[in-house]
């Protein structure tokens, strides 16, 4: 048993103050996260763009009483009845604490990293093994400086092994990994070009991953990557491991892969190592499913779990979905599809979404849950948890499938319902009455939950725009690494958040702990106040027909005019207000919108001043050319002429007002310009215009092939018969026109998609709700997917050929299109 003592003696803590005694069973880095407050320890973490010490008071209302802390200046004592543990570092102790638990797992620990496949890995072989072991592996991709610890605690003795993730992204990481995996079997996938940029070379990276295995007994990998047999060689000279190898072109590997065949349902594979030969068959048949089927199987034969029955089970293995998707539902309903496995971890991560989209309880929260397979719990010990999981989280609505959560249906609320199977649900479904409800969608794979998700999901036609918003929330850390600490950000979510859609956009915001949002009209910020949105919006271009609505759901104007001022002014008095926030735009250059003149200023502060109505909460302009470095001069004329005209207002007032001029382009060009606060919008769509590498993607826009014909030379296509074949060529119609936002002006040759790795020209012109594309010389078939711009086709290259800008791309996507939300 874990207690604040302990934990004290462990990572040897000064004890700042003590307070009551607990049981310490979870670790906390989030204070968003945290569920049973009074069991969980607290660890402030410190980073460039982050200080955990600030968020204390979050998880002190959680119900949190033990942390631990490195600044002894903050003020503790009015948390009288909470510990606090004082170290040098809060990072290093938390890897302490997990290297302590470590210490106590008598099981095998299996270590894998490597560039791709290593999630996929880790869960095929929990999922070959789960049947005739305990398993504990390590939740989703959990694979970094704090998502090991949080791994790590995980062990249970009651378990026979763990899979524990491990990545790097710069030299000195592993090392510390390392220490708290300590793997006595380690496997290695392949090395590609993630995260390349932080490393010299391929072998420098190559060197540093295998530091995970340095103490290790064994090491499983492919020798066909020479730079990973070479490292590994040396390895074993210097300390001694055990390699297990394994090819498909060198003999001498311990394990020989010499046959495999694809066909359309799977694959073959046949190996062999000394005399003893090895079969497998895949229902899959592309490459990295073939190496990461292979790894596998070279692992299961170096740990001694070889069987015959447990070999029988490649055949039955899954699809990984290595991301959870957020989708529009039926009903009103928002759907949380994480149906690829059910797990208690897994479990806990995906209802942390759950809680985000219901934003605050605006929406009830709904989870429909199977049986939980990965346990080393009994029945009776892992249904209590997930039941009290269920009261903690406040889920108005729980459904449970399978006969182990029927079992023990007395463990929950006697409104929780219980079904036998999936079949058994769907026959009753239409009697539930799901309505106006974030639903999260958690199932075991045997039960096939995307049944229940077909039926939930709301219907509409193929063209889609999924939107990755893992990448998001990496793009927004990247923007937030270039700030200094006190810098607040306003994230732009104006034009339908880009064309990505509003509200998920901004719960997700909300989530991350950015300070404001700004919308173009009130109404778009009504619909996000109507979607539980609590984070003060700015209005950029409010309208007077629109005041009262503001007033009601408390939208803080952009003020830039003195017309503007009077007709707020007035209506704000009418309405009797006090100190209404108002944002006051300066022009200094751009021409558009703002006060100009020193004049304007003394009249806006002289109507401000009257009566306390309103209250200037920011004063702010707009870069015309920051990511220009050609007209570097203009932008420093307009720092100047900012901070000329926001002294006059700053002078004028008793409080202080925020100041922000910064873009995307801007933060990462102007560091010295930060001010008060940053304007973040592009680049948090994967826009940089300095640092294209370091950002995501974030917006994919994908159709499918409707019909592919043939068309002889001569034949014309589309309207106005504008194009005309010159030979035969192999035509495919795609279900997407200029209505969902595929500009007319890409016709004829102009825009291009991307379909099976290859480009495909539009060939005649765009159609209302269809294009044609030549798809002469690509292996394609009715069906496939087509992305319209994304990760291999971006965004910037449709931009160039309409001789725009992505803003315009992104935002002219039709609302008819279905976005499809995911996170990994």
């Amino acid at each position: 048993m874990t207690t604040n003592s302990s934990v004290s003696e462990i990572i040897n803590a000064e004890v700042l103050q003590k307070g009551t005694e607990y049981t310490i069973s979870y670790l906390s880095t989030d204070s968003r996260t945290i569920v049973s407050g009074r069991e969980t320890l607290f660890f402030t973490l410190v980073t460039k763009s982050n200080n955990g010490h600030n968020y204390i008071r979050n998880a002190y209302d959680k119900g949190v009483r033990s942390f631990v802390i490195s600044d002894s200046t903050k003020r503790f004592e009015k948390y009288t009845d909470a510990t606090f543990l004082l170290v040098n570092n809060t990072l290093e102790a938390f890897h302490k604490l997990a290297t302590s638990r470590r210490d106590k797992f008598k099981g095998n620990v299996i270590g894998i990293t490597g560039s791709n496949g290593k999630t996929i890995v880790k869960e095929w072989l929990s999922e070959l093994l789960v049947d005739d072991y305990k398993i504990i592996r390590s939740p989703k991709s959990y694979n970094s400086q704090i998502g090991v610890p949080h791994s790590v605690w995980l062990l249970d003795n009651e378990a026979d092994m763990a899979f524990l993730e491990a990545g790097i992204s710069q030299p000195g990481e592993m090392v510390n990994l390392e220490r708290i995996i300590r793997p006595r079997y380690g496997i290695i996938t392949n090395i590609g070009e993630a995260h390349q940029s932080n490393f010299q070379s391929v072998e420098q990276k190559v060197e540093e991953k295998l530091k995970l295995f340095k103490n290790s007994e064994v090491i499983i990998y492919r020798k066909d990557y020479p730079s990973i047999d070479s490292a590994i060689q040396k390895m074993v000279e210097e300390n001694g491991i055990v390699p297990i190898s394994w090819s498909m072109m060198d003999e001498t590997s311990d394990l020989f892969i010499y046959f495999v065949q694809k066909i359309p349902e799977g694959c073959g594979i046949i190996g062999q190592v000394k005399e003893k030969q090895y079969a497998i068959s895949i229902p899959f048949s592309d490459d990295a499913s073939v190496e990461n089927a292979i790894t596998c199987l070279a692992a299961l034969i170096a740990i001694g779990k070889d069987q015959d029955q447990i070999l029988e089970r490649f055949s039955t293995l899954q699809p990984i979905a290595m991301r959870m998707e957020i989708l529009q539902g039926i009903n009103q309903c928002i759907l949380i599809n994480d149906s690829y496995n059910s797990d208690l971890n897994s479990l806990s991560i995906a209802l942390d979404t759950l809680d985000q989209q219901a934003s605050e309880d605006f929406m009830p929260k709904a989870l429909i849950l199977s049986d939980i397979y990965y346990s080393s719990k009994s029945d009776d010990e892992l249904y209590a948890e997930v039941a009290q999981l269920v009261k903690l989280r406040a889920i108005e609505r729980f459904i449970g499938i399978g006969p182990n959560l029927k079992q023990k249906s007395h463990l929950f609320a006697n409104n929780a319902r219980f079904f036998s199977s999936t079949a058994d649900f769907l026959a009753k479904f239409p009697s539930l009455g799901l309505n106006n409800e974030v639903i999260l969608l958690k199932g075991a794979r045997d039960f096939h939950f995307d049944q229940i998700a077909s039926m939930l999901q709301d219907k509409a036609h193929e063209t889609m725009l999924e939107i990755d918003m893992t990448a998001m929330v990496k793009n927004l850390n990247y923007f937030k690494s270039k700030l200094n600490p006190e810098t607040k950000i306003m994230a732009m979510v104006k034009a339908f958040s880009y064309g990505s859609g509003m509200s998920e956009i901004a719960r997700l915001l909300e989530f991350h702990q950015v300070n404001y949002l700004a919308v173009a009209i009130a109404d778009e910020g009504v619909a996000l106040r109507k979607a539980g949105i609590t984070l003060p919006i700015v209005v950029m271009n409010p309208e007077e027909h629109s005041f009262d609505m503001m007033f009601e759901h408390l939208l803080e104007p952009n003020i830039y005019s003195k017309r503007l001022l009077d007709q707020f002014l007035t209506s704000a008095q009418r309405n009797a207000l006090c100190n209404f926030p108002i944002h006051i735009k300066i022009d200094t250059g751009m021409k558009r919108l703002g006060f100009e003149s020193d004049e304007e200023l003394h009249y806006l502060l002289e109507k401000v001043k009257r009566g306390n109505v309103l209250h200037i909460k920011s004063v702010f302009t707009h870069l015309s050319s920051s990511d220009n470095p050609e007209e570097d001069n203009f932008t420093q004329l307009q720092f100047h002429r900012f901070e000329k005209m926001a002294k006059i207002i700053q002078d004028n007032t008793e409080h202080h007002v925020l100041k922000h001029v910064l873009n995307s382009a801007g933060i990462e060009r102007f560091p010295n310009n930060q001010y008060d606060m940053v304007r973040l919008g592009i680049g948090l769509y994967g826009i940089s215009s300095t640092a294209p590498d370091a950002v995501k993607n974030v917006g994919t826009l994908k159709t499918t092939i409707s019909q592919i014909r043939e068309v002889p030379k001569g034949e014309t296509i589309g309207y106005g018969r504008a194009c005309v074949a010159k030979s035969d060529i192999l035509v495919a119609t795609l279900p997407i026109g200029y209505a969902d936002g595929f500009n007319r002006r890409l016709s004829k040759g102009k825009g291009k998609v991307w379909i099976n790795g290859k480009l495909a020209p539009v060939v005649g012109n765009i159609c209302m709700d269809m294009c044609m594309v030549d798809i002469t010389g690509i292996e394609a078939s009715e069906g496939d997917r087509v992305i319209v711009f994304g990760k291999e086709h971006p965004a910037t290259e449709m931009a160039k050929a309409l001789d725009t800008i992505p803003y315009e791309v992104f935002t002219s996507i039709s609302q008819r299109v279905k976005r499809v939300y995911f996170q990994e």
